[in-house]
């Protein structure tokens, strides 16, 4: 339910307040769940020595699922942002959650927007 196709264009582009950022920043479209499929994220991250992620985004336990996992196979360290993650189903939210801090705890961190905000500042 959550596609470009059902959704519009509209829905699924970035609010005003990142498009703005937009370069410099960069935009990799997906066209799946998993952002790591084709490749260019990986070694875009990659070419940049990227090693952690900050990762927010919608559908906990479709989207967010599918990139938590492929980063973790591909040695990434995570940081999800607790509050900046959303499911249309409460329950497998909190169950997604719950997974991503007990069996993944050594390869991500649980963390509010504000302590990742007030470590950078």
């Amino acid at each position: 339910m959550m596609t470009r196709h059902r959704l519009g264009n509209e829905m699924v582009d970035l609010v005003p307040e990142l498009r703005a950022l937009v370069p410099p920043a960069i935009v990799f479209d997906k066209p799946c769940y998993s952002p790591w499929l084709d490749g260019r994220l990986h070694a875009f991250l990659q070419q940049q020595e990227i090693t952690t992620l900050v990762i927010s985004g919608g559908e906990t336990d479709v989207c967010v699922l599918a990139t938590v996992v492929g980063a973790v196979d591909l040695g990434y360290y995570i940081v999800l942002l607790k509050d900046g993650i959303c499911s249309t189903s409460d329950q497998t939210h909190d169950a997604s959650l719950s997974l991503f801090g007990t069996r993944f705890s050594s390869q991500l961190r649980l963390a509010s927007t504000e302590e990742i905000l007030s470590q950078w500042g």
